[in-house]
């Protein structure tokens, strides 16, 4: 059973991933480039660091180029029974071929999918994992030292073969988009009915217990609330990072209907307009039609 590995990317995530697991027994060596933060100067380094008969890289790093070329450096340092885990949100279709790649040096592959953000130093982190169940089974007391407490099928989930974490984390991600367009639609519902609604953090944190749409989701509007009644520290632009658009993509290739998640990231599409190239040709449509009022453009 593995209580040694290394963690490659110290930012906020895997920078509190160390401490939770360093909590939890778990020996962990981290490399980040930033000399402030990392415990070893480079990834040779930190493999050297590591048991000898089963090293075990935990690669933490953005999705994209970042966790790619990580990769290609771990696949010259890493050799036959080591474990490489990526927990960032890359595609799962990539961990395939990369857990391909990773085989032909007879070195294990786990893709995971981690939830939790800032928090999960002291909540622990909700984890999806695929991969085969051998190497599943070598770094459970990894897992099990991140998890929140409590039964481990409430905090992890083996999902299936390689890609199933990333899989499942895009799915998670999906709804998640689904669930803040709503908690939103119903906050800018409530401030407008201002002559009659006076309290609209009050009556969002009157649903925090007892009600169907109470959930942790829910606790952080009422804490922005609180911080910013009107939030109007904020400006309504709202970024996307890929995981939205991928959950819808696989909804069209399996023929699945995704309303709610398409609606919320298409919401974010409209978000990032200055100014709405569609909305003017409808006008302009209706104006053509039927000679309807139009607001003419400053």
């Amino acid at each position: 059973m593995v209580t040694h590995i290394g963690l490659v990317g110290l930012g906020k995530m895997g920078n509190n991933m160390r401490s939770r697991l360093r909590k939890g027994g778990i020996e962990v060596t981290g490399y980040d480039p930033r000399p402030e933060v990392t415990d070893v100067p480079s990834l040779a380094d930190l493999a050297a660091a590591l048991p000898q008969e089963k090293r075990v890289v935990w690669v933490m790093v953005p999705a994209g180029e970042p966790t790619r070329g990580v990769l290609a450096e771990l696949r010259e340092i890493l050799t036959e029974g080591d474990i490489v885990i990526e927990g960032g949100n890359s595609h799962y279709v990539e961990d395939q071929e990369r857990a391909a790649e990773f085989a032909e040096k007879g070195v294990g592959y786990l893709d995971v999918g981690v939830s939790g953000g800032v928090w999960g130093l002291e909540n622990g982190y909700g984890l999806m994992v695929g991969g085969s169940a051998a190497d599943v089974e070598a770094v459970m007391p990894v897992f099990d030292a991140l998890r929140p407490e409590g039964p481990r099928e409430e905090g992890f989930v083996h999902a299936g073969g390689v890609g199933a974490g990333h899989y499942a984390k895009m799915v998670h991600n999906g709804i998640e988009y689904g669930l803040m367009q709503a908690y939103a639609e119903g906050y800018e519902l409530l401030a407008a009915k201002s002559d009659l609604i006076d309290d609209v953090h009050g009556t969002v944190q009157a649903w925090s217990r007892g009600t169907v749409v109470r959930s942790w989701l829910l606790d952080l509007m009422v804490k922005a609330l609180a911080d910013d009644p009107k939030l109007a520290m904020l400006d309504d632009w709202v970024d996307d990072s890929g995981e939205g658009r991928w959950t819808v993509d696989e909804g069209i290739d399996l023929a699945v209907p995704l309303p709610v998640i398409s609606a919320a990231l298409f919401a974010r599409f409209a978000s990032r307009q200055e100014q709405s190239p569609a909305m003017k040709a409808v006008a302009a449509l209706r104006q053509q039609f039927g000679g309807h009022a139009v607001k003419k453009a400053d």
